[in-house]
């Protein structure tokens, strides 16, 4: 009896060991820190929106990282480092261009966890092991270049386009391209420019400089609302504009008809994945975080009001 009480007592010491230990990892766990490039733009409304709703349904605290346009490998190490003095048991991270990125991200992997969005990386699952939350890029650019076909019947001989991107964004961006290009130019398109725009230069006529096309495609939400605007100042020789954006700037582009077509990438899932595969990576041992490709919605002029647009429209304005 005594052998076995002592079991017993010796069992139970084990439990409640465990237990607190479980509720002390439960409660030190609970804040994961968001860094991505020019924060508070409204390009990010759905992804915050998203990271806020997943951060109610798994209990934790996020936290956005105040942060402006230019935001250099060094400079989002050093942010990187300073959330992790804080108390940031994960993060979410848009890693910017540069070959010191994957460096550097290394050097934080081995302290805490890191989520992945948007990366700029060719092969974006390799960069310090870390799982990746985006939408597939390369269909971005083939679904708006197929839409641009259908408003021809298939017939674009004799056409030509330019492309424009804002400078430094990431490899997403010469995905988008692949992916527009392999369609387009198969059916017989030509390509006459392809341009970088850059937000500190927002005030220098850029558009209006290039050779005259039929369309003028933007890969981002900044060059698409920049591309509707010269459309709506008539500085685009009367080339008709199609594009990817994610931001209520590019739905009024599209609504008042400056924009053909909108190619949406659904941030809001892109915030809500990512935040919650961080999160369940934390309160479970065994959990380990899953890389997800995130859809994305064509959006026209006449379509614009639609249930399922309007619940995205919804993710854009909070």
């Amino acid at each position: 009896m005594f052998i076995l009480t002592e079991a017993v007592l010796a069992v139970l010491a084990i439990l409640v060991s465990v237990a607190m230990l479980w509720g002390k990892n439960g409660e030190e766990h609970n804040k994961v820190s968001v860094i991505i490039r020019n924060s508070d733009d409204s390009r990010w409304a759905a992804f915050r929106y998203g990271l806020s709703m997943a951060a109610q349904d798994q209990g934790v605290e996020v936290f956005v990282v105040n942060t402006g346009e230019i935001l250099s490998a060094e400079e989002e190490y050093e942010a990187l480092e300073q959330e992790i003095n804080n108390g940031a048991d994960a993060v979410i991270v848009q890693p910017v261009p540069g070959n010191r990125t994957e460096e550097l991200l290394k050097r934080t992997g081995k302290k805490i966890p890191v989520m992945l969005v948007e990366c700029p990386a060719a092969k974006e699952e390799e960069i310090s092991g870390n799982v990746v939350v985006k939408p597939d890029n390369y269909a971005l650019g083939k679904a708006l270049a197929e839409e641009l076909l259908s408003d021809y019947s298939g017939h674009l001989e004799g056409k030509t386009f330019g492309i424009v991107s804002e400078g430094e964004i990431s490899g997403a961006v010469s995905e988008r391209e692949a992916g527009l290009c392999a369609v387009l130019e198969e059916q017989g398109a030509s390509r006459r420019w392809s341009i970088s725009v850059s937000p500190v230069k927002e005030e220098e006529p850029v558009l209006e400089k290039m050779a005259k096309t039929d369309f003028v495609i933007a890969l981002d939400d900044y060059s698409l609302v920049l591309a509707g605007k010269a459309a709506e100042a008539r500085n685009l020789h009367g080339a008709l504009v199609y594009g990817i954006g994610n931001s209520m700037e590019a739905v009024y582009c599209l609504d008042t008809g400056y924009v053909r077509c909108l190619v949406v990438p659904d941030d809001f899932n892109m915030g809500y994945q990512s935040l919650t595969e961080a999160a369940e990576s934390l309160g479970h041992i065994f959990k380990k975080p899953q890389s997800r490709n995130v859809s994305f919605t064509v959006m026209r002029r006449d379509t614009l009001f639609t249930k399922e647009n309007q619940e995205i429209l919804f993710t854009m304005s909070q």
